[in-house]
């Protein structure tokens, strides 16, 4: 419970870490930047040598020697104010930004480079797309993706990078825009120069490439939506919604690429049993704005604490969920809010508070895995780790998935070789239960392939003279031998994953 209006005479100053505390924390920060240190300490099982497991041990410690109270930290990357409880986070910024104090928040990468977060716009319940209508709008793209595998089932980062921004621009924007890959391009410039001089330049470019979509706007878009029922408020119209627009946009593309395949690699290793409860795992273990900072920009008080102006508030979920004991994975099994973390913080959104942009974009993300799923079965590939043995972090640009069919397709005559061949993956240290699961993957396509060319040589095509009959028996022996490989290389399968 927060009481920003206590007396300030009653408020004290934040505690200070003692130079011993400083040092180990900017240590645990510093080796973020050095992912291979954790490989010793989790080759022997022992998580509270990693960097994530010092940084929470520190913080366990600061939480008893402070009475869980927000403690003042010195680091290479500036001081910080850090709250030692989600709950803590909450109130701080949640009085804070009723107070007015708090500038616009940037993110903070785990090795303390910061970074632009989309400028936060509040945006309309009813602007949403329902979810009963939002299930029939990632159909397309989500068939181009899966189409789009490697000859292993495999995903190529940048075709299912490609894929889910063609699908954020439709939701969002409109069909108009689904090509419209400069808009992505120019969007994501934008964002990364908020805060910076450059911005105002990006944004009037952003706004110009919007303008086209918000004078003519896709009814079923939330764009069409949000200008439809926008005309009973004081601010409406284009120059109004262009904004929130922005801001949807650039959240739902960064889950629909991201938390999508990471919510893919839960369910592939039984972690989340359904595309609800994996995408909000994934959004609850792995936020995309893992760590951000809040400038105070006046004085306020929140309970007995007096926070002064030029103070920036670390807040770091990853590294509190632990402490708060709510690092389960059982709860993927029993269900967590998408849109928000323990602390009520959107996960996507650097808002102080909550932000029904992150809500949504989260629904788009669980209608997207459920659209996968419902065709294919993903299979994680790299990197290695089982439902009780979750990373820490989990970057999406190093996760590769394979989608292996639900159904074989049918045998209609027609022979598979326009189909991408199977493409290696460079596979260096993989696990051998990852080559078995690329094996596996190869071995059901060499039998789809052995039953496309049985259907091809049963085509009544051949009866017409000998030569076709010569042709038809080709055919056979090529598929015998392809049946015969893929046996082969399932048993060799079986044996790597055994």
């Amino acid at each position: 419970m927060t009481t920003a209006d206590s007396p300030a005479t009653a408020a004290r100053r934040p505690a200070t870490a003692w130079p011993l505390e400083n040092a180990v924390f900017s240590a645990a920060m510093v080796a973020q930047r050095l992912p291979w240190v954790d490989a010793p300490a989790r080759a022997l099982g022992l998580d509270m040598l990693t960097r994530d497991g010092v940084t929470r041990g520190l913080l366990a410690f600061l939480r008893r020697t402070r009475s869980g109270r927000p403690v003042r930290l010195r680091t290479p990357f500036g001081p910080f104010l850090l709250p030692l409880a989600a709950a803590d986070a909450a109130g701080l910024l949640a009085a804070a930004d009723e107070a007015g104090a708090l500038a616009p928040a940037v993110g903070l990468t785990a090795g303390g480079q910061r970074y632009g977060l989309s400028p936060h716009v509040p945006l309309p319940s009813d602007a949403a797309v329902p979810a009963a209508e939002l299930g029939a709008l990632p159909a397309e793209d989500v068939d181009r993706v899966i189409a789009a595998r490697r000859g292993d089932g495999t995903l190529e980062w940048a075709d299912w990078e490609r894929g889910m921004l063609r699908l954020s621009r439709r939701v969002v924007v409109g069909a108009a825009a689904v090509e419209d890959t400069l808009l992505g391009e120019v969007l994501a410039g934008a964002t990364a120069a908020a805060g910076s001089r450059s911005y105002e330049g990006r944004a009037e470019a952003l706004r110009r490439r919007l303008a086209p979509y918000l004078a003519d706007p896709d009814p079923a878009s939330v764009t069409g939506r949000l200008l439809a029922h926008g005309s009973g408020r004081e601010e409406s119209g284009p120059d109004a919604a262009g904004p929130a627009v922005a801001h949807a946009l650039a959240l739902v593309s960064r889950a629909a690429a991201e938390t999508v395949l990471q919510a893919l690699a839960l369910l592939a290793v039984g972690a989340a049993a359904t595309p609800e409860t994996a995408v909000a795992e994934a959004l609850r273990r792995w936020p995309p704005v893992a760590a951000a900072v809040y400038p105070v920009r006046a004085d306020f008080v929140w309970q007995d604490l007096a926070v002064e102006a030029g103070t920036e508030i670390l807040r770091v979920p990853g590294w509190l969920r632990g402490l708060d004991g709510e690092d389960r994975t059982d709860r993927a099994q029993a269900g967590t809010s998408a849109a928000a973390d323990s602390s009520g913080m959107p996960p996507l959104c650097g808002a102080p508070t909550g932000c029904a942009a992150t809500r949504f974009a989260a629904l788009v993300a669980e209608h997207v895995v459920r659209a996968v799923t419902e065709t294919v079965r993903p299979l994680l590939i790299a990197p290695q780790f089982t439902a009780d043995r979750l990373p820490d972090t989990l970057d999406a640009k190093t996760l590769v998935v394979a989608l292996e069919d639900l159904t074989a397709r049918p045998a209609d005559g027609r022979v598979t070789v326009t189909l991408p061949t199977a493409v290696p993956v460079s596979a260096f240290g993989y696990a051998p239960a990852a080559y078995g699961a690329l094996a596996h993957a190869s071995a059901d396509r060499l039998e789809r392939h052995a039953e496309s060319l049985a259907a091809c040589a049963g085509n009544s095509g051949w009866n017409t003279d000998e030569e076709g009959e010569r042709f038809r028996v080709v055919l056979l022996d090529h598929a015998e031998r392809c049946a015969t490989a893929a046996d082969g290389v399932r048993r060799a399968a079986k044996r790597l994953t055994d």
